[in-house]
Formats: C-alpha cells, structure tokens, sequence
C-alpha cells in the first residue's frame, strides 16, 4: 500500500492508494473534486461537510443512472426483440416518472433544507 498527497477543494488528504492503483485513485480525486469545487462555487452551499455529502449524493445518482443505462443495453443486446418500452422506462426513471425515485428526491430535497435542490 502506497501513500498519496491529494488536494480537493483546496485541502490536503493523506490517502492510501493499493499497487498499481494511483493513477484511478487520483481520477477519483479530481471527480470528487471537481464535484465539490462545482457546487462551493454555484455559492447555495458553504459548509464543507454538506457540499460532500452534495457531491457524494450527486456521484452516486450518476453511477446509478450508468448501471441503469448499462443494464438497458446489455438486456436489449441478450435480447434484439424485446420490446421498445425498455428505453422508454428507463427514461421514465430519468425524468422522475418513476415513483420510487421521486420519492427518494423529494425525502432528499426536503432533507437538504435551504440547501436547495439535490439536482
């Protein structure tokens, strides 16, 4: 295990990186700290702690949006005749047609307070 010197949002962290892994490791850095660095700067958010928790919500939104999506074309490939609507509800859960993810926005967004909107 092997030891890094990162900043993000203008602060040092001490991480361990395993063998060969520095180079993911710091592409993880610079997405959290691009995420971070986006939302201190939209000026709604001050305190460290929330504009991690923000960005950390808002990185595993995108994840989750990618394996939904990775998913979608990986059944459409195992099947070529499956029906069209597959697309079609996984936008639905995009847009927030999808009643499970509303609810979960709205419990965070209410959550969040005067922070506003998590997306």
């Amino acid at each position: 295990m092997k030891q890094l010197e990162v900043q993000i949002m203008g602060q040092s962290y001490l991480l361990g990186s395993p063998d060969g892994g520095d180079s993911q490791l710091l592409e993880a850095v610079e997405r959290v700290d691009t995420a971070m660095c986006k939302i201190r700067d939209a000026g709604k958010v001050r305190a460290r702690e929330r504009i991690a928790v923000l960005a950390a919500l808002n990185l595993a939104f995108e994840l989750s949006d990618r394996d939904v999506a990775v998913a979608t074309v990986t059944a459409a490939a195992a099947a070529p005749t499956a029906p069209k609507g597959v697309a079609a509800s996984s936008m639905a859960a995009k847009t927030g047609d999808d009643p499970l993810l509303a609810s979960l926005l709205k419990r965070l967004d209410h959550a969040l307070g005067q922070d506003g909107q998590l997306i």
